[in-house]
């Protein structure tokens, strides 16, 4: 974050300083931002020492050269005074003296003041400008084209980098964002946003087309352009299957969310018949799919086909020649070997698991999905003869492969069966953006996978997961049908179970019984959609404490030190909530609870701020995104473990620096990688999927309303293993009970019952279905021009604040009001 302060108070003439580099303080390794100590020559502002800092995005700075910079001199709040240069150039000397002086410096090796002399000499103080625009001016001086070369290479390639990020500066990029443009497109980076900006929305991360748009706006790209639509197009089409999760939308939410994007991004008006004409235009390009009224990313079209094609060709391959007798036998030492009776339905399950391609296993929690999991692994090995001792494959693959898709599942898993188990993206060697890439993602080696959380796969993931399993192979896929969907677009378990040419196999008997556990029979319960009469009595493992919205943060940091006055740690308690925002949120109850388990005292002094999040050392934190290269995970939660800052001019790290503790592994995140991290005292119940913890308290107000859903409340209880605390409104419970999440669009079942039928995909999918976009596109139009008719006879919308609104959850009680205490009045 930058805290800096600007000295003008309001528009003025730009300020420039021309000075020497005299050195680098501060060079960061990932982007392109330099602290700078400059020898003043000239400048336009109030400055009378003889040095100054400046910082900025700059390509290779030579020290000793002389640069005009650009900016504004800015009060650091830690620094002092610095001048914050956005834009920068090479100061060429004037003088032949100076030129050269510059042209004999280290830079240009083996060119001495001699040759440098002749150089100037026959091509005067513009004789930089005259070599890089044609270097056949140098002809006459008969040099040896070693030093020719070595002139042209460093006069047009420092040139070429600092043109370029100079350009990304204009543009308005911070250091992050230029490194990554950089990074993508080398010395083709300003010709490919001069091209098209809007291609940056769709390359890199975290730019968007707001952000795009505003590059194109700069360099005067109109705002009826076909570059403007398609792009407005192509990144709504994105959002709306990532914020819904379905596979696919239709023309007219796409064409009127598009229109929206396009008028509110810049102040333009848009013939909306344009947008059509360009959705269909993208159509025939492929850069979308559509078929008869559905409109899909090329990806997620693409990607249903293909998962529908791998299971035929998994499912398909020769009959597995294993007897039911045979099986039977073994099963029966297993059960002596693991000490357990398995009853009809369990051995069941494990037949079909040993004689089909592909296995469906879905149960709730406490039915067995453990114990069949390991029974289908003592089995396999037993009925193939292969070792379970990870030792004995040292030179080989291990034959049976365990996977999940987060950390902390896959370890449940490791830990339950004794054997290794990855993320799947590990197993499959991508990082977070590789997914819809899989071009190079290599067969697995070995006999038997197991995937445990199906339920969390996304449609690109699973994809990209059945390319890399070998017909050879046998798959069990494993989960609770009943769970929050993948985050991602897509309901891959839920297909799969609907479709019948699958074998699969439900586990409904609860063998952990209610004396053991009542958060068992209440996830059951409510997965059925009843509500219990006891819901709200006390429990040895759970309780509920009714509470009002805006009690609610209190209430749950009363809780969390009587659970830490009873032993329990930050690691063994977990909050969950279905929200971020609001009194009731995970941003509130973070910081609430990160304050009990981890205050900041007289002992523990060192914290560091980025984004309103505060770090300790002790913290328990939350890792966002893939990093295979770390082994750690979207999901993974671990521990602060050290933090050292940056002392300009000491010896300390180049950047500020957190050390994180996943389970023995450390890793270091410099400042430039701290989005990667949150706090985790309080997570979202997406984010706890395939994970456990020894206690947890689930707030729910009415508040959430949007978000309270049956599988959202089913999958936050089934996430506690010894101690369930309900907290908030019984109405906000029975609201989630009572409304069943609605399925998700998707058109996986319909690709499986082609493929399995024989079809493949048409080539000319988009040709033959222009007829129905522009026929919804019509219909669209029609819409349009109704809908702003009628607004305009629509009474203007009342904006007053009531206490009904309040009560029914409308609004927070609390609007306006974040961190503002009692005592702020008195």
């Amino acid at each position: 974050m930058d805290n800096s302060i600007s000295l003008f108070d309001g528009p003025s003439e730009s300020s420039f300083l021309i000075g020497r580099v005299l050195t680098t303080f501060f060079a960061s390794a990932d982007n392109f931002y330099k602290v700078l100590l400059v020898q003043v020559m000239e400048n336009n502002f109030d400055w009378s020492q003889e040095e100054i800092v400046v910082t900025g995005n700059f390509g290779d700075i030579n020290e000793e050269s002389d640069y005009r910079f650009e900016g504004q001199l800015v009060d650091h709040p830690k620094y002092g005074q610095q001048f914050q240069s956005v834009t920068y150039h090479n100061a060429q000397p004037t003088t032949k003296e100076g030129l050269v002086n510059y042209l004999s410096g280290e830079q240009f090796k083996g060119i001495g003041k001699k040759t440098a002399t002749k150089i100037v000499d026959l091509l005067g103080t513009d004789a930089i400008d005259q070599i890089v625009k044609d270097s056949s001016v140098l002809t006459p001086l008969h040099l040896r084209p070693n030093l020719i070369k070595v002139l042209i290479d460093n006069l047009t390639e420092s040139q070429g980098t600092d043109q370029i990020i100079i350009g990304l500066n204009d543009f308005g990029f911070g250091s992050s964002l230029s490194a990554a443009i950089f990074e993508k497109y080398r010395d083709e980076t300003l010709e490919v946003i001069a091209k098209n900006p809007y291609q940056l929305a769709e390359d890199i991360d975290g730019i968007s087309f707001k952000r795009a748009d505003q590059v194109a706006d700069q360099i005067h790209i109109a705002g009826d352009d076909p570059r403007r639509i398609n792009a407005a197009i192509l990144q709504v089409l994105d959002e709306v299957t990532m914020q819904s999760g379905d596979t696919y939308t239709s023309a007219k939410p796409l064409l009127n969310e598009s229109l929206r994007l396009l008028e509110a991004s810049r102040n333009v008006v848009i013939n909306p018949q344009q947008v059509a004409d360009q959705l269909i235009e993208l159509t025939k390009l492929n850069k979308l799919v559509a078929q008869d009224e559905r409109i899909y990313p090329s990806a997620l079209f693409n990607g249903e086909w293909q998962i529908a094609q791998h299971l035929y060709r998994l499912a398909s391959d020769r009959p597995i020649e294993i007897k039911v007798d045979e099986i039977h036998k073994v099963v029966a030492k297993v059960e002596k070997q693991l000490g357990i009776d398995y009853d009809e339905s369990q051995e069941q399950a494990i037949n079909s698991a040993m004689q089909s391609h592909v296995f469906l296993l879905t149960g709730g929690p406490g039915t067995g999905k453990t114990t069949i999991i390991n029974g289908i692994v003592a089995t396999f090995a037993k009925l193939h003869d292969y070792s379970l001792d990870i030792n004995e494959y040292k030179d080989r693959p291990f034959p049976i492969l365990l996977a999940a898709p987060t950390g902390r599942a896959a370890k449940r898993m490791s830990e339950t069966t004794g054997l290794p188990a990855s993320t799947i993206h590990r197993l499959l060697g991508l990082n977070g953006r590789e997914q819809a890439t899989d071009m190079n993602v290599a067969d697995l080696a070995g006999a038997l996978l197991i995937v445990d959380e199906l339920s969390m796969v996304d449609t690109l993931l699973f994809k990209t997961l059945l390319k890399a399993v070998p017909s050879s192979m046998q798959v069990v896929l494993v989960g609770d049908k009943d769970q929050l969907p993948s985050v991602g677009p897509g309901q891959i378990f839920h297909d799969l179970l609907n479709f019948d040419k699958l074998p699969k196999q439900e586990l409904t008997q609860i063998y952990r019984q209610s004396a053991e556990s009542s958060i068992i029979p209440l996830a059951h319960a409510i997965k059925l959609g009843h509500m219990p009469p006891d819901f709200t009595s006390a429990f040895p493992d759970r309780s509920f404490i009714p509470c009002r919205a805006d009690q609610v943060a209190t209430v749950v940091e009363q809780v969390t030190e009587k659970a830490q006055q009873r032993g329990f740690s930050a690691s063994q308690t977990q909050v969950l909530a279905p929200m971020y925002r609001g009194n009731a949120g995970i941003n509130r109850l973070n910081e609430l609870v990160q304050n009990v388990f981890n205050p900041l005292n007289k002992t523990k002094k060192k914290e560091v701020e980025f984004r309103g999040e505060h770090f300790r050392i002790g913290d328990k934190v939350l890792h966002l995104v893939n990093s295979p290269e770390n082994n750690v995970f979207n999901g993974d939660i671990g521990t602060i473990v050290g933090i050292e800052l940056n002392v300009k001019g000491g010896k300390g790290p180049k950047t500020d620096q957190i050390t994180i503790d996943f389970d023995q592994i450390e890793v270091i995140y410099s400042r430039n990688e701290w989005q990667r991290i949150t706090l985790a005292y309080c997570i979202s119940i997406h984010k706890s999927q395939g994970s456990q913890f020894d206690m947890v308290i689930l707030p729910m107000v009415r508040q959430f309303s949007r978000m309270l859903q049956r599988n959202l409340l089913y999958t936050a209880i089934t996430r506690a293993k010894n101690k369930l605390i309900m907290v908030g409104e019984p109405q906000a419970f029975e609201m989630s009970i009572q409304n069943e999440s609605v399925n998700r669009k998707t058109s996986l079942n319909l690709r499986l019952i082609d493929v399995f039928q024989g079809q493949s995909i048409p080539d000319s999918v988009n040709q033959l279905s222009i007829a129905a976009v522009e026929e919804t596109s019509n219909r669209t139009l029609d819409s349009n021009e109704n809908d702003q008719a009628a607004s305009q006879e629509q009474p203007p919308v009342d904006y007053t604040l009531t206490v009904q609104l309040v009560q029914n959850g409308q609004v927070d009680p609390m609007i306006g009001m974040h961190g503002i205490r009692p005592a702020d009045f008195s």
